[in-house]
C-alpha cells in the first residue's frame, strides 16, 4: 500500500486559498502536526531487582526513557526503604516509555522474558519477598492479550507453569533519584552486585545463549 506523506501546512494555506481544500482539513492537518504522536507508549514490568531491568532496554531502539520505581501496593509514594523490607504490596519495577511504530510491546515482552527467572516464586535470583516477584503489568487490553499470549508460549516451551503475574497497572512510584541509572553511575558496585546476586548464571541455566534477550537496533 503507498502512504501518502501528510500535506505540510504551507501547502494546506495554498489549497485552502484556492478553494481545493476545505477549512476543517485544513484545521484537523494543522492540529495532527501539531499534537504529540500516537506512537508514544508505557510498558511496566518487574523482574526482581531494577537496576537490572534498566540496561536489557536503554540500548534498544525507540525506547526514551527506563524508570525504576514502585508498583501494585495501596501505600502512596512509597520509599525504598519501605518496599525493601516487604509488606506493602509493591513490586520493584521498571516503567519504560517508548516509540511503538520504532519498538513493539511484543518485543518488550520478549527482552522481559530473557532477563528473569519466570520459574522463581515471590523472588528474582538473590533477592527474596514478592517485592521481587517477576510481573507483567498492564496498561491496556492490547497489552494484556499480548502478555498472555506470550507467557502460553513460554509455558509451552518449558512444559511448566510460569510464576510470572499478569495484572493492570495501578499507580506507578518513581524511585528515589539515587537509583534512577544506577548501572550507569555506579558501574564496579553495580556489576559486583549482579554477579554476587547470580542473576547471569541463573539466565543462562535458564535460556542459554538467548539469555539478556535480543537487541532490535
Amino acid at each position: 500500500m503507498i502512504r501518502l506523506s501528510p500535506l505540510r501546512p504551507f501547502t494546506l494555506g495554498v489549497l485552502a486559498a484556492a478553494g481545493l481544500i476545505s477549512p476543517s482539513l485544513q484545521a484537523q492537518s494543522s492540529q495532527d502536526q501539531s499534537s504529540p504522536q500516537q506512537s508514544n507508549a508505557e510498558a511496566t514490568f518487574a523482574g526482581g531487582c531494577f537496576w537490572c531491568m534498566e540496561p536489557p532496554y536503554d540500548k534498544q531502539p525507540g525506547v526514551t526513557a527506563t524508570i525504576s520505581g514502585y508498583i501494585g501496593g495501596e501505600l502512596e509514594n512509597p520509599s525504598y526503604e519501605e518496599v525493601s523490607k516487604g509488606g506493602t504490596g509493591h513490586a520493584e519495577v521498571v516503567q519504560i516509555e517508548y516509540d511503538s511504530e520504532q519498538i513493539s510491546y511484543a518485543q518488550l515482552l520478549e527482552i522481559f522474558w530473557h532477563n528473569i527467572d519466570p520459574f522463581a516464586v515471590d523472588r528474582q535470583f538473590c533477592d527474596v519477598g514478592d517485592q521481587y516477584r517477576s510481573a507483567i503489568f498492564y496498561h491496556d487490553e492490547a497489552q494484556r492479550e499480548l502478555a498472555e499470549a506470550s507467557k502460553a508460549e513460554m509455558e509451552a516451551r518449558f512444559d511448566r507453569e510460569i510464576a510470572t503475574q499478569i495484572v493492570p497497572a495501578t499507580t506507578f512510584w518513581p524511585a528515589e533519584a539515587y537509583h534512577q541509572d544506577y548501572y550507569q553511575k555506579n558501574p564496579v558496585r553495580y556489576k559486583f552486585y549482579r554477579y554476587s546476586c547470580g542473576r547471569d548464571g541463573r539466565l543462562e541455566e535458564v535460556w542459554g545463549e538467548e539469555a539478556g534477550g535480543p537487541s532490535f537496533e
